[in-house]
C-alpha cells in the first residue's frame, strides 16, 4: 500500500479569510461564555433521543476539528477509519485489560505489540518488553518509580525516607518530570534542570559536573530523564554520551520519546535522531502524537521487564492467578498485567496501534514519517524564502515536525512585549481564518511554533504561509494605529 494523507474535510477558508467568519476550526468564544451556549444540566428525565442528538449536535459543534488540515496546533491530529473502528471494539468489549482472565486477546496484543516497539529501538536481550499507558506523562512517572525501586530496593516498602534523591532532566524537557516529583514525595525541587545547547540537546559535561556535585552534597541523584524530540524545538538529546555518564554513576537513562519516538517506523529518521537510544534502561513512546492513532496510545518500554515487574508487584489473590518464574534466565511471562503495571482498571489502548500496523503495515508508517518530514521541510523553506516577514527559530535541518518562527518585518530589534502581544494577536486572527497554530515564550517574546504532520500538502503550506502574511500584516497595522 503506497502512502497518501489521511482523508480530512476540506475547509472553505476563502470564506473566511475575507473576515466573514463562516469558517471556524474552533470556537472563539471562552470559557464563560462558551458555558451559557452549552447550557449544561443534568435533567431528572432523561431527553432521550431528541434530547441525545441535540447533545451530540453541540459537542460536535463547539469542539475543535481536528480533522481539519488547519488544524496544527499540538502534537498531535486526526486519526483514520481503522483507528476508530478499533476504538469501537474496545468500547464493545468494554473489558478490563487488567487479568489475563477477562481479557486474553487483549492480553497477548498487549505484550506482542510492546515486544515489537521495544525491537524497533533495538533494545537488546531476551527480557525487553513494555506495557501501555494512559499518556506520555503517565509513562515517564512510571519509569521513575521503576528507577527508584530497582537502584534502591528498600523504598517500594519503605519509601524515600532519608535519601535526598534527584532526578536529572534537560532544561528543555516536558513538565511531568516535576508533576511526578510531586506525587512521588520528592517534591519539585528534586528535580534537577540540566543546561542545554542552542539546539535544545542536553550539554553532556553539565549532566556529569551536576552529578558529582550532587553527590558531593550527599544527595542521591538516580534518573536521567533525556528527550527524543522535545515539546517546543522537537531536540534530540545525545543519548550515547549521556548513557556513558549514567553507567560511571549507576543512573537510570529514560527516554522520553512520547513525540520524536514515533520515528523509529522510519530507518532514515531513526538513524538521525535516535543513535544510542538501545542504550536506555526504559523508553516512552506515544503513537497517538505522530501516527495517527486514535488518544490514547502510549507505551513504557523496558530492556528488562523483569524490573518493572518486581517494582510494581503486590499480592492480590483474589486478583492475579499467574506468577513469574524462579528461573533468573527465564523470559518474564506475566500475563495479568496489572500485576505489572501502576494501574488496576485499564484499557486494552495496544489493539489500537496494533490494528493499524495491520491494515497499514509497518512500510506504510515508514513512508507516513518520511513524508511528514519532508513536508516540515518545505514549510520551513517557504518562510525561508520570506526573509522581509519572518524570522526562523528553528535550526537547520529540522530535527522533528515542529518550526518556530517570528513574523518580524521589521529591520530593528523589537520589545519583547510588544512581540509577544503580536504573536497571540496573529494566531487569533489564525483561528477565525482556520488556522489553529501554537506559540512559545522566547528571547525576543513568545514565537509561533507550528506542528506539520502527514497530511500537510504543498497547497496547504502555501495556504498557510498566505493566512500568516495577511495575518500579520493586519496585527502590525493594528499596533501602529494604538501608538
Amino acid at each position: 500500500m503506497s502512502y497518501s494523507p489521511h482523508p480530512q474535510r476540506q475547509s472553505n477558508r476563502s470564506a473566511s479569510a475575507n473576515g466573514s467568519g463562516e469558517y471556524q476550526i474552533a470556537p472563539s468564544l471562552g470559557p464563560q461564555e462558551l458555558g451559557k451556549v452549552l447550557d449544561i444540566q443534568f435533567p431528572a428525565a432523561g431527553g432521550g433521543q431528541d434530547g441525545f442528538k441535540e447533545q451530540v449536535d453541540k459537542v460536535l459543534k463547539w469542539s475543535v476539528n481536528t480533522w481539519d488540515a488547519g488544524f496544527l496546533d499540538k502534537l498531535y491530529a486526526s486519526t483514520n477509519p481503522i483507528g476508530i473502528a478499533a476504538d469501537l471494539l474496545l468500547s464493545i468489549l468494554n473489558t478490563n485489560a487488567h487479568v489475563y482472565n477477562t481479557s486474553p486477546v487483549l492480553t497477548l496484543v498487549e505484550k506482542a505489540t510492546t515486544v515489537f516497539l521495544a525491537q524497533l529501538f533495538g533494545l537488546p536481550g531476551p527480557h525487553i518488553g513494555g506495557f501501555s499507558q494512559p499518556g506520555g506523562s503517565a509513562s515517564n512517572s512510571s519509569s521513575i518509580v521503576v528507577a527508584r525501586n530497582t537502584l534502591y530496593p528498600e523504598t517500594k516498602a519503605s519509601g524515600n525516607g532519608d535519601y535526598k534523591f534527584r532526578l536529572l532532566t534537560s532544561a528543555a524537557g516536558h513538565y511531568s518530570v516535576e508533576k511526578a516529583a510531586q506525587m512521588f514525595g520528592m517534591g519539585s525541587d528534586a528535580v534537577v534542570p540540566v543546561p542545554v545547547d542552542a539546539d535544545g540537546r542536553i550539554k553532556v559535561a553539565e549532566l556529569e559536573r551536576i552529578v558529582v556535585e550532587l553527590k558531593a552534597k550527599g544527595e542521591t541523584p538516580f534518573y536521567v530523564n533525556a528527550t527524543a524530540g522535545t515539546t517546543v524545538f522537537g531536540a534530540y538529546d545525545p543519548f550515547a554520551e549521556i548513557s556513558a555518564v549514567c553507567k560511571r554513576h549507576n543512573l537510570w537513562l529514560h527516554i522520553d520519546g512520547s513525540w520524536g519516538g514515533n520515528v523509529v517506523f522510519s530507518k532514515t529518521q531513526r538513524e538521525k535522531g535516535l543513535k544510542g537510544a538501545e542504550l536506555a534502561d526504559s523508553i516512552a513512546i506515544t503513537p497517538h502524537k505522530m501516527l495517527g492513532v486514535p488518544l490514547t496510545s502510549s507505551f513504557l518500554l523496558f530492556r528488562d521487564l523483569r524490573q518493572a515487574w518486581k517494582a510494581f508487584t503486590l499480592p492480590a489473590g483474589y486478583l492475579f492467578h499467574t506468577a513469574a518464574s524462579d528461573d533468573p534466565d527465564a523470559p518474564l511471562e506475566i500475563y495479568d498485567l496489572a500485576d505489572l503495571t501502576p494501574q488496576c482498571g485499564r484499557r486494552g489502548d495496544s489493539l489500537k496501534l496494533f490494528l493499524s500496523l495491520q491494515y497499514y503495515g509497518v512500510d506504510y508508517y515508514e513512508r507516513a514519517v518520511d513524508q511528514a518530514f519532508a513536508n516540515a521541510d518545505e514549510f520551513y523553506a517557504a518562510l525561508e524564502s520570506k526573509p522581509e516577514v519572518f524570522k526562523i527559530v528553528s535550526e537547520k535541518p529540522l530535527p522533528c515536525l515542529q518550526v518556530c518562527f517570528y513574523y518580524h518585518p521589521e529591520k530593528d530589534l523589537v520589545d519583547g512585549a510588544v512581540m509577544t502581544a503580536r504573536t497571540a494577536e496573529v494566531a487569533r486572527r489564525l483561528k477565525v481564518r482556520g488556522w489553529m497554530i501554537d506559540y512559545a515564550p522566547g528571547p525576543e517574546g513568545k514565537y509561533f511554533r507550528i506542528v506539520i504532520n502527514t497530511r500537510t500538502t504543498s497547497e496547504i503550506i502555501a495556504q498557510l504561509v498566505r493566512a500568516l502574511e495577511e495575518a500579520g500584516a493586519e496585527a502590525v497595522a493594528e499596533e501602529q494605529a494604538g501608538k
